[in-house]
């Protein structure tokens, strides 16, 4: 403030007063010029009043009278813009034009829309293109721009909507919303037959409103738009069928209309049409929303055709049945007296004939193809019976309902790749897994989730099962860093509740991850190319010492296993000098019963290898045998039974093979009284000198001694 009394010797005193006034304006009293203190916050207060007034200090009077003015705040671009009214849900029917309004999103800014671009938003679409779009500047509706967009193919979009102040130049700020679309069913699709001619057999004498069979045809659209009408187109003209709607099955039941009569005509072939209860005209052009398929029934005679024992059959049987296996039989026989032969068949098609064989002659149903109730959980049979000596015919059908059993594994609903950020907690639940099975059981399905038998000591994560077919992966420590660890193996058992329950094993790659500030995982460079290989820099350099380890020491087995080839090629043995260890090959014979041994060499047997081819062993002369034979008549003295001794010590001596430790046992000659002999030492005392001494007869001999007189030991008589 500048008054026009002021000369510049300050003379002047500048007053302030009014809103702020002291507490965030000040004026310099000297110099008139206002100085803010305090933050401004225009979404506050856009402006202040304040009163301004000039005071001569000589006289204390006002020079001016007071003047006010205003103060405004000017806006900067503070505020990030918001989306209200949120969530944002909406619903559009399938198949709508490109350009159809879907929902209206709305975002404010706090700052000031009249200065700048601060307040000027801009809308765009960051997912769900190219399906939908946004009007940019104009306004921040959501449209289509995708003509025809099928609720069969998808039925709930999620469309992230993204706004922009500041035009979306650099530099501004940005919020984002999601919005839930629905695409509701339209009729923009047709009933469909599943097979184009159906084949029904029926008694001429059926009577009238007999149900011949049942067809049914598919629509992929449902509720209202999948109603549907059948109606017959008589061919012959005949009015002898017609057809009706099943409202809560949406299947048409062929009806017979009139009697029959086998002889005059034995087989119709009508067509059946189905049609849509409420055709919208828009998709005409696509679709006729009708479809046609041909019916043929079989007239059977009831006056001399075979009769089934019961109208229709329907049998179980498990998926997993083996090949042969009897699935069922069928009876009939012939109404007329004669009793003729019946003779069995199938009259489906060919598919049906290769899963079925019956036999002819007694309509027994037997498996000749492995059953999959994934693939197909009925099988609907017709069996003609027909008498061998005419052409009368009756079929039956028969209804097969494939048992599921257990035998699918279960598997991840999904491919998951968990993640463990750096400082997550201790019991945090990083990620939910799910399980599904291609099997059905009668009591639905569910899951267990466990560890693996030998991992439950896992010290890093744990598996919880949440009871509800889903389960958890929970951390069990709160220390992970990359530093230490990037990767972590985790396997998981999923187990089914069928009999027997089955069960699979899915290992988990958990990795340590640098988390931005909303949790996503964040990986760059060299060590993102090892992660998405599964290895860290540290598993490769480890990974490569172990091969060059193992390369190593199969090289050092080749060369042991080469060493020990040359090694057995080599003699085993030199031959033996007897002079040279003569005297350190010593063997000891003690036994109780024989008299001590001097010490022997002992020759050694020679190597397999080092033997000679033949060996002659000498023969013992007869007349040596013949003493064997008499010898309780010889005594140890006798020459005969010495020139034995010496002849059988050296073939043991030559022989190599005999036992190593062959040597000459002298026992006391026993006498030829008997077949032991006598037990004193008489008869033998000049066979040997070393008898010639006190002899002590043992323990074994104590009571023998006993009769001769203790300590009684002379050998005279």
């Amino acid at each position: 403030l500048k008054s026009t009394y002021d000369t510049g010797d300050f003379d002047i005193w500048y007053i302030l007063s009014g809103e702020g006034a002291g507490e965030i304006f000040n004026i310099d009293e000297f110099t008139g010029e206002i100085h803010v203190h305090k933050s401004l916050d225009r979404e506050k207060k856009a402006f202040y009043v304040l009163h301004a007034q000039a005071i001569d200090r000589r006289t204390g009077q006002p020079v001016e009278p007071e003047s006010e003015f205003i103060i405004k705040v000017q806006d900067i671009n503070d505020n990030a813009p918001h989306f209200i009214n949120e969530p944002y849900t909406s619903s559009i029917p399938e198949m709508s034009p490109m350009g159809t309004t879907v929902v209206q999103v709305t975002a404010i800014d706090a700052d000031d829309p009249m200065f700048g671009n601060n307040a000027k938003l801009i809308y765009s679409i960051l997912q769900g293109e190219p399906y939908f779009s946004v009007e940019p500047k104009t306004g921040s509706t959501v449209v289509t721009s995708w003509p025809n967009i099928d609720r069969e193919a998808s039925e709930k979009y999620f469309v992230v909507i993204q706004v922009k102040d500041m035009l979306g130049n650099t530099g501004g700020y940005s919020a984002t919303t999601t919005v839930t679309i629905t695409l509701t069913d339209v009729n923009d699709n047709g009933p469909t037959f599943q097979h184009n001619l159906y084949t029904f057999a029926i008694l001429e004498s059926a009577p009238v409103g007999t149900t011949v069979g049942r067809v049914m045809a598919e629509d992929a659209d449902v509720g209202i738009n999948a109603r549907m009408n059948y109606t017959l187109d008589d061919l012959e003209e005949s009015a002898t069928f017609r057809v009706q709607t099943d409202p809560a099955t949406e299947e048409g039941i062929v009806i017979l209309a009139r009697p029959l009569d086998y002889e005059s005509k034995r087989r119709f072939v009508i067509a059946i049409e189905v049609i849509n209860s409420f055709v919208d005209t828009r998709f005409l052009s696509i679709n006729e929303f009708r479809d046609r398929t041909m019916l043929k029934m079989l007239v059977l005679d009831v006056d001399e055709p075979p009769v089934f024992s019961a109208p229709f059959y329907e049998w179980k049987i498990l998926e997993n049945a083996l090949v042969g296996t009897l699935v069922g039989t069928v009876y009939a026989r012939d109404a007329d007296a004669a009793n003729n032969p019946i003779r069995f068949s199938i009259s489906n098609n060919i598919e049906i004939k290769n899963v079925f064989r019956i036999d002819a002659n007694n309509g027994t149903v037997f498996l000749v193809k492995p059953l999959d109730r994934e693939t197909a959980a009925w099988q609907n049979l017709t069996i003609i019976a027909k008498e061998t000596n005419k052409n009368q015919l009756s079929s039956v059908s028969v209804v097969i309902q494939v048992l599921d059993v257990n035998d699918n594994i279960p598997t991840l609903s999904r491919d998951y790749q968990p993640y463990v950020c750096e400082g997550t907690q201790a019991g945090e639940v990083i990620q939910v897994i799910s399980a599904m099975d291609a099997d059905d059981p009668a009591e639905g399905h569910h899951f267990y989730f466990s560890m693996v038998p030998d991992k439950n000591l896992n010290p890093n994560f744990t598996i919880r099962d949440n009871q509800d077919n889903t389960a958890g992966i929970l951390t069990r420590r709160s220390t992970f860093t990359r530093h230490d660890r990037i990767l972590y193996q985790l396997p998981v058992v999923i187990t089914d509740s069928g009999s027997p329950p089955l069960s699979s094993t899915a290992t988990f790659t958990i990795s340590i991850c640098i988390c931005q500030s909303r949790g996503h995982c964040q990986s760059s460079g060299m060590e993102a190319l090892a992660l998405s290989m599964g290895f860290n820099l540290q598993a490769l350099l480890g990974l490569s010492i172990c091969f060059i380890t193992v390369t190593v020491l199969a090289l050092l087995m080749v060369a042991v296993w080469r060493h020990r080839i040359v090694q057995q090629q080599k003699p085993v043995m030199e031959e033996l000098d007897t002079e040279k260890y003569s005297k350190k090959i010593v063997h000891y014979d003690e036994s109780e019963g024989i008299l001590d041994a001097p010490n022997q060499i002992v020759p050694l047997r020679q190597h397999p290898h080092c033997r000679k081819s033949t060996f002659c062993r000498e023969e013992v002369v007869a007349s040596v045998r013949l003493s064997l034979c008499h010898s309780h008549l010889i005594g140890p003295e006798d020459e005969i039974f010495r020139q034995f001794m010496i002849d059988r010590l050296a073939e043991a001596d030559q022989d190599p093979c005999v036992p190593p430790y062959d040597c000459l046992h002298c026992y006391a000659f026993e006498g030829t009284g008997s077949l032991t002999g006598s037990l004193s030492s008489l008869e033998s005392s000049n066979f040997d000198p070393y008898l010639n001494r006190p002899y002590d007869p043992g323990p074994s001999f104590f009571k023998l001694s006993r009769w001769q007189g203790a300590n009684d030991y002379d050998t005279s008589f």
